[in-house]
Parts: C-alpha cells; sequence; structure tokens
C-alpha cells in the first residue's frame, strides 16, 4: 500500500496510489492525520484507509508531470509545525558508503585505515544483535526540521557558501510519536539526502555541518515494505542526457547494521521520542556520484529508484548565484 500527499490552492488530500490512477481517501488532509487517527484507534493503518477510501480518482501521469493542478507535497510532514519534523540519518552502514567515505578521507590520514572505515567495520561485527541485546551504535547525524525537504520535482539548492552538492540515494524511513512515547514506523520511501561532499573530504570532522542542506523524499511512502533486499538505481543527467548511472542495493540483506538496531539508538533519546513528533531518517547510501569523480552542475537531474517503492524521485541542482556574504548578528542593547 503506498500513500502520496497532494495540495491544489491550499486544500490538502491523502490519496492511495492505485496505478495508473490516485484514489483520494476521505477525511484526512494529511498521512500525519491519518496516522494519529490509527494510533489513537489502536488499529491498523491500513484497514483505516479502506474504510476511508473514495470513487474519486485523479490521472496519476498528469499529477506526476506536473501538468495537473494537484501538486506532490512530500508523502509525510508535520502539516501544522515543519519545525517538529526531525530529519536525520544513519551512514556507513552499506558496504559503498564506506568504500566511498575511505576514498574521500584516506589522503588526509597518515594510517592506513580511516575512522570511517573503523566505524564501518564495528558495524559489520555488532551491528545486526540478537532480539534481546544491543548493539553497536551506528554513525548517525542531524539533518535539520521539515524546511528542508523539498517537494518531488522541486530543486535541491546548493547554498552560496557550500563548495558542492551531490545526490545521496537513499530510503528513508518515516516515524510518528505516540501520546505516550512510543514511536510508530509509518512507512519508508525513496529519499535524496543531498550533500556537500567536497566540504567534508576536506576534513571528515565536516560531515556534521556538510549535512545541513535541503533533502528530498518521494514521492510515494509505502507502508510495511518487504525491506530484505531492495535493488535500485539512481541517475544524474544533463542537458537530456545520462551524465552517470549506478545500480545500487539497500535492505537489511544489503547492511551491516539491522533496522531494529538503528531504531533504538535513533529513540533511546528521551527527546526523540516527544509525542506528535515526525521523524524522517535516512537509512545510508550504497554509491554516490562524487565518489566516481562526478561533480553536479546547475540543472542537473538526480533520479531515485527503488523497486516496490513506487514512482522515481526526481530534483533538479540548482547553484545558487548569490553572494557568499557574512551573516551579521546584532546585539540587543
Amino acid at each position: 500500500m503506498r500513500f502520496v500527499q497532494l495540495e491544489q490552492g491550499g486544500v490538502r488530500r491523502v490519496a492511495l496510489v492505485n496505478e495508473p490512477e490516485l484514489q483520494f481517501i476521505d477525511g484526512f488532509e494529511s498521512v500525519y492525520a491519518l496516522a494519529a487517527t490509527a494510533i489513537a484507534g489502536d488499529g491498523s493503518l491500513t484497514d483505516l484507509v479502506k474504510k476511508h477510501l473514495t470513487s474519486e480518482r485523479l490521472e496519476y501521469d498528469l499529477v506526476y508531470s506536473g501538468t495537473s493542478d494537484w501538486k506532490l507535497l512530500p508523502p509525510i510532514d508535520h502539516p501544522n509545525e515543519p519545525s517538529r519534523c526531525l530529519v536525520s540519518g544513519t551512514g556507513l552502514t552499506h558496504l559503498g558508503s564506506a568504500r566511498d567515505r575511505q576514498s574521500m578521507h584516506e589522503s588526509l590520514s597518515t594510517e592506513k585505515e580511516t575512522d570511517s572505515m573503523r566505524m564501518f567495520r564495528r558495524g559489520v561485527e555488532a551491528g545486526r544483535p540478537a532480539p534481546d541485546a544491543i548493539g553497536v551504535a551506528p554513525e548517525w547525524f542531524y539533518k535539520g526540521n521539515g524546511t528542508v525537504i523539498q517537494r518531488p520535482g522541486d530543486p535541491l539548492l546548493v547554498p552560496p557558501f557550500a563548495e558542492n552538492g551531490g545526490e545521496e540515494a537513499e530510503i528513508a524511513v518515516a516515524y510518528l510519536i505516540g501520546p505516550d512515547g512510543q514511536p510508530y514506523r509509518i512507512g519508508m520511501m525513496p529519499g535524496n539526502e543531498f550533500s556537500d561532499h567536497r566540504f567534508e573530504k576536506r576534513n571528515y570532522l565536516n560531515l556534521a555541518g556538510s549535512k545541513l542542506r535541503t533533502c528530498s523524499i518521494g514521492p510515494e511512502l509505502t507502508v510495511n515494505p518487504i525491506f530484505d533486499s531492495i535493488l535500485g538505481n539512481v541517475t544524474v543527467e544533463r542537458d537530456g542526457s545520462i551524465l552517470w548511472t549506478q545500480a545500487i542495493t539497500s535492505g537489511e540483506a544489503e547492511m551491516c547494521h539491522s533496522l531494529r538496531n538503528i531504531e533504538h539508538h535513533h529513540f533511546k533519546f528521551a527527546s526523540h521520542r516527544r509525542p506528535g513528533d515526525v521523524h524522517i531518517h535516512f537509512l545510508g547510501a550504497h554509491s554516490l556520484s562524487f565518489g566516481r569523480g562526478v561533480e553536479l552542475g546547475d540543472g542537473d537531474v538526480m533520479e531515485v529508484r527503488f523497486e516496490g517503492f513506487g514512482r522515481r524521485l526526481r530534483n533538479p541542482v540548482r547553484i545558487s548565484k548569490e553572494a557568499n556574504s557574512p551573516v551579521v548578528v546584532h546585539p540587543l542593547l
């Protein structure tokens, strides 16, 4: 079962993907409201959807191409308070990501193996604990709040202070915290975590700052997908032609950390279990075009696809033309 969120002239709707159409769900303006109702009723999200499914339909191709009056939103958000949506991620979870990170940092290290590779190896050794045990903590990073999430099709910005921008094709997970502080997993979706890899390459301690960029998810949210070994593809287009493309894989069979271990280490913090908050967590990238020597330019289009997760997520790169000017802070006298 896959959902999209739509908007037309300030009116929001939720729709079930029923290719080649979208079928509206009555009574809910957001996936947030839908999930909150399911939690409050101690029921099934899928049963709730079936109960409120209408006969109203849209042609998905028109919406996806941007020619419909209905426009795609990110498939999950906090509709009233974007600041109550925490966007974060876990790195060094896939073999490919460790390889690319090692190549970025090894020239800066006098040792054979970087801190990044050592952390990855710890994940391989202890990232998939037994059901009654806790594994080693993965690398965790903060991405921003809900304001950094761009709609499918909207540009991802390289700001004037950035050194570059590069795609990170990943699967992202959406959660809602219940009234009692219990985290609930709503579903998963394709994501482009988009980071400043050149800035990170200068010094691995720049990783935290390199992540504070816009990103995108969707266009569809998949409820309870099979998260084992998921085939995908990431592509960069320039002037209508393919500049770079790579087959990618994700899912627990392709990762050194189990989803349960990643979730424990994210939600072990009490501040991450605040009732009513939304969490969007990126699970790590398999391969990066930057790791293959590709530099994205203004207008390049990044595309992310995972089998079983709906239509492709496409976003162009926009490089800011503004000058990199100092931000001046005014004292209160």
